[in-house]
Parts: C-alpha cells; structure tokens; sequence
C-alpha cells in the first residue's frame, strides 16, 4: 500500500465493518418483514399502509437530525428499503378481499398486463382462467360460472372481444375492461351485457414489480356494490384507486397519453433523420436531456402496435394532435423571423399559465436528476 495511502487503512477497515453491520441488520429487518407480511395476509390487510408510511418517514427524519444526519437523504435511504420489502412481496402471497376465493377470466391474459394481474390474482387465493386468440372455441367452457371477466387486450379490437364474449358470460358475472380509452366501453359494456359493469385503467406498465402506490382510474358502471370486491383486492394490494367520469377520462388521456406519446414519436423520429445515435451524444448531455433521451429510448423498446393504438385511438385524439401541430407551425415563424422578443412573450404567457405549478416541478425534476446523475453518471 502506497506510504500516503497508510494513514486511511484503518478508518477505511472500520467503515467497511460498519458497511457490514448496516447489511446484517437489513437482512434482520426483512425477515421482521416477512413475519409482518403473514400477519397481513391472515388477516386481510393491505399491504402498503399511507398512513403508517408516512408518520414512520416523518419519525425517522426527526431522528436523523438528532443524529446530526441529512433529513433529506435519511428520508430517501428509508423510502429505499421501504420499496425493497415491497418488492420482494410480490414474490409472496397477498390478502384476499372476501373470505372466499372468486373464479376470473382474464381475456388477454396471456399478454403483459393479463399476464401480471393474473400473477396477483393467483397469490391472492383467486382461481384465473386465461382466454387468449387461440381459446375461443372454448369460451362457453372458460365462462361457465365466473364471477369477473376483465378485458386486457389491444385497444383496437377491445369492442370486438367484448362483443364475442358478452353472450357467454353469466348474468351475474362482473365485466371489465384495462383500456387506456373509455371512449363508448362503458357504454357498449353495459348494452351487451346485463350484470355488473366497470372500466378499468390501470396507470402502471406490464413490467411494473408490485402494484402499491400505483394508481388504478375506475369509471363505474351498472351495480358497482357487485363488483366493490375487486376494489378492495386492489386496495390490498397497495393501489390507490381513484373513481373518475369516463368522459374527463378521456379528455385528460388525449393530453397525457395521446400527446405525450406523440411527442416523443417525433423526438425519436427527429433524432434518427438527423443520424444523432444516443450512444454519440449521451457523454454530451446535461442530466436533464439524459433523461429525456432515456424516456424517448424507452418507448421504441415496446410494441409499436400499443403506441399505435394509443396515439391513433379516434378522431377526437388525431384532432387534438393536428391542432397541436397547427400550433408549431404557428411558433415557427418565430424562428423563420428571428423574432427574440416574440418568444420571450410566449415564454413569459406559458410562465403564467404554469404559475405556481412551475416552481414545484423545478424541484421535483431536480429531486429526480440529481437521482439520476448519482446512480448513472
């Protein structure tokens, strides 16, 4: 060891004991966890608690700065662990809304999302069947005596699917849908099919580890009482669920999903005409546009059908996104015209309409690319 180097070898040995320590007692803490997480699911309670997370987030901060620690960073090391038990929970079982087991037909099950609600519904104690394109012959069979069917299949042929399958289901049978676009579901559900009905828009990814803290969008239908069961198994999994009209639905996805997919189809698109590889100019980029880089490449590592689908789901979205490039072309003539003070105008217009929103996203995107640069850089 260089002669400089001396003079760290024994702090540096005792850190690394220390190091060690933490290691012992997290292995410790999980398996409190685990007895933690039977006791749940004996007794049917959820398995992500806001109210304990958060009174135990704001003890543990006060302590850290007895301890003359960063509230901050003690915050986010417990929000850390507090995600890995959650985690690892979703290798387990889970409680079940009901003391009895419900019998679902997952249409489309086999597919990412069908394929991850049917991994909960199972640890739950629930029976599944799986309806995908190559079962139909068999439908009468798969139907026969279920309790809730849910709809997890593409958003174009979602009313086709649904069509085929009301007349099979049983009167008292729940139907649901996880389409992105409620734009007349509802409506057809409940023509089709005389039992309780409900739409379904679970705001999370197929490759989603658990379900807590992730939200599920409800638009209720006929007999919502008949299917408050699936709510509650949602609940006991973590989710928060919010009840929504499927109108305001659809209005608020052709701004969040329509426009910001499309979007990132044309910073992807742009980007490739200009032969800019990610690779040649990630060493070149600020965290901020890192990021955006990484969430561009992350939808064109998916299926260009769902993204289709999405950003083409009716007229009303194509309109929506029509008029948002009639609005670049407008802004354009601020950069054929080099109009500086135009654009500081604009700027300070769009500075008004954030307001206060402004301010609040500034430090949480800075929260998130400070995150971002300590993990990746």
């Amino acid at each position: 060891m260089p002669s400089n180097q001396q003079p760290l070898a024994a702090p540096r040995e005792i850190i690394d004991d220390i190091d060690s320590q933490i290691l012992d007692l997290l292995e410790r803490r999980n398996r409190v966890v685990g007895d933690v997480i039977a006791t749940k699911i004996q007794q049917h309670l959820p398995i992500f608690d806001a109210a304990r997370e958060a009174d135990k987030i704001a003890r543990f901060r006060e302590q850290a700065v007895e301890r003359g620690l960063d509230a901050e960073w003690a915050e986010d090391f417990l929000r850390m662990i507090m995600g890995s038990s959650r985690d690892r929970q979703s290798h387990g079982e889970f409680p079940r809304a009901g003391t009895q087991p419900r019998d679902v037909l997952l249409v489309g099950g086999a597919g990412g999302m069908g394929s991850l609600y049917r991994r909960f519904l199972e640890r739950s104690g629930h029976r599944v069947r799986v309806l995908d394109r190559d079962d139909w012959p068999r439908v009468a069979q798969l139907a026969a005596g279920i309790d809730l069917a849910i709809v997890a299949v593409p958003i174009d042929v979602t009313a086709e699917v649904i069509g085929r399958l009301a007349p099979h289901l049983p009167a008292t049978a729940a139907l649901a849908d996880f389409t992105s676009n409620k734009n007349g579901l509802l409506e057809l559900m409940q023509q089709v099919h005389p039992g309780p009905v409900l739409s379904l828009h679970p705001l999370h990814g197929a490759d989603a580890p658990n379900l807590a803290k992730q939200l599920m969008l409800v638009c209720l239908g006929r007999d919502p009482q008949r299917s408050q069961w699936l709510l509650e198994q949602c609940r006991l999994w973590g989710m928060r669920i919010k009840i929504v009209d499927a109108d305001q639905h659809d209005r608020a996805m052709h701004l969040i999903q329509g426009l910001r997919h499309f979007t990132t189809f044309l910073h992807g698109s742009f980007l490739r005409q200009c032969n800019l590889r990610p690779d040649d100019i990630l060493d070149y980029s600020s965290p901020v546009y890192r990021m955006e880089l990484m969430m561009t490449a992350r939808m064109f590592a998916q299926d260009p059908q769902l993204y289709a689908d999405i950003v083409l789901a009716n007229a009303e979205r194509r309109g929506l996104l029509l008029e948002f490039l009639d609005h670049h072309r407008a802004l354009a003539r601020i950069i054929e015209d080099n109009d500086r003070e135009a654009f500081i105008v604009e700027f300070r217009n769009i500075s008004t309409f954030f307001a206060d929103f402004a301010e609040r996203a500034r430090r949480e995107s800075g929260y998130l690319i400070y995150r971002l640069s300590e993990r990746f850089a």
